[in-house]
């Protein structure tokens, strides 16, 4: 049995084109190959680097 709440699907698509949106930068802004790895792996966990920030600004 399968059971979805809206918003997870809302969710889901923003941080998807986060990613996109995150992925063209980094990727666009790299200088080398590995500089280019990188930000797919920045591209990737970036919400967690914006919570991080917050939290960090805040206290």
């Amino acid at each position: 049995m399968k059971c979805n709440i809206r918003g997870e699907q809302s969710s889901s698509a923003v941080y998807g084109l986060g990613f996109v949106g995150a992925l063209v930068y980094y990727i666009a802004n790299a200088e080398s190959f590995w500089i280019g790895v990188l930000g797919i792996l920045k591209a990737i966990v970036w919400p967690a680097m914006i919570v991080y920030q917050a939290l960090e600004k805040l206290s």
